[in-house]
């Protein structure tokens, strides 16, 4: 147990536990297209401190899409990838200089707002899903990644009213998540983290997601269009409840 005492300033215990919760959301965002993300910062959060939390949480969601995207990568939709990508970059260049941050609170009840909307609501206008609307939701999720950690419920609920299969819609969302956490090495690195106090953990943690990723897309193989879309629909509408009652928490606390 000596080697993982020294992968962070964490303890034996809570690194091994990282790293296996590490392959068990790798799984669920691979087997039902998000959630796993999501799921991972809730947990890291409640140990780990806050300084390290997102740049963390970035690096190892960067390793385990990657993977998930190296496995996916003949369904990727690349013309949706194309107008996203410009989006994700003017997003991490605000990030990296935005010094005024909204109420604590704000930025958590509109992302709710945004996925309940896209879920439940009336569909998003042709409009807003062509190239334009693309490039906007990449800045505007790539931001929001960068300060509150976790923006994978926003984009895939836009990636989903894009339409398409679930193949191509978990391939395409690991794209651009990709694409959206790589921006966090280049955000934080500018703000100064010492991402090599915490690589060791990184590593491993990406190691375990790729495995994590492997068993969930051959679960995913096994789904029914019908069945993935039920699900889909229900995880990112619990992530968006628990995002309603996190922002009304902070916002009155």
């Amino acid at each position: 147990m000596a080697p993982l005492l020294q992968l962070s300033p964490l303890s034996t215990d809570i690194n091994l536990l990282l790293v296996v919760l590490s392959s068990l959301t790798s799984m669920i965002s691979a087997s039902m297209g998000v959630g796993g993300g999501t799921l991972l910062i809730m947990t890291m959060a409640q140990v780990m401190p806050a300084s390290a939390l997102i740049p963390v949480h970035g690096m190892v969601q960067l390793g385990s899409n990657g993977g998930r995207l190296a496995m996916t990568l003949r369904h990727v939709e690349w013309k949706a990838l194309a107008s996203f990508v410009p989006g994700a970059i003017i997003g991490a260049l605000v990030a990296s200089w935005l010094l005024i941050r909204l109420p604590a609170g704000v930025l958590e009840l509109a992302i709710a707002g945004f996925v309940l909307f896209t879920i439940w609501g009336p569909g998003l206008p042709q409009r807003a899903l062509g190239h334009f609307g693309t490039l906007v939701a990449g800045a505007v999720t790539t931001l929001l990644s960068s300060m509150v950690g976790a923006s994978g419920p926003m984009v895939a609920s836009f990636i989903k009213q894009r339409g398409g299969g679930r193949q191509s819609t978990v391939a395409t969302f690991a794209a651009c998540m990709t694409l959206q956490h790589l921006s966090k090495a280049f955000v934080f690195g500018v703000a100064g983290f010492v991402f090599r106090d915490w690589l060791g953990l990184m590593v491993l943690m990406v190691l375990s997601g790729v495995v994590g990723t492997w068993l969930g897309l051959r679960l995913l193989s096994r789904l029914s269009e019908q069945r993935f879309d039920l699900a889909f629909r229900w995880i990112l509408t619990v992530l968006a409840l628990r995002l309603v009652w996190l922002g009304v928490t902070r916002l009155t606390s």
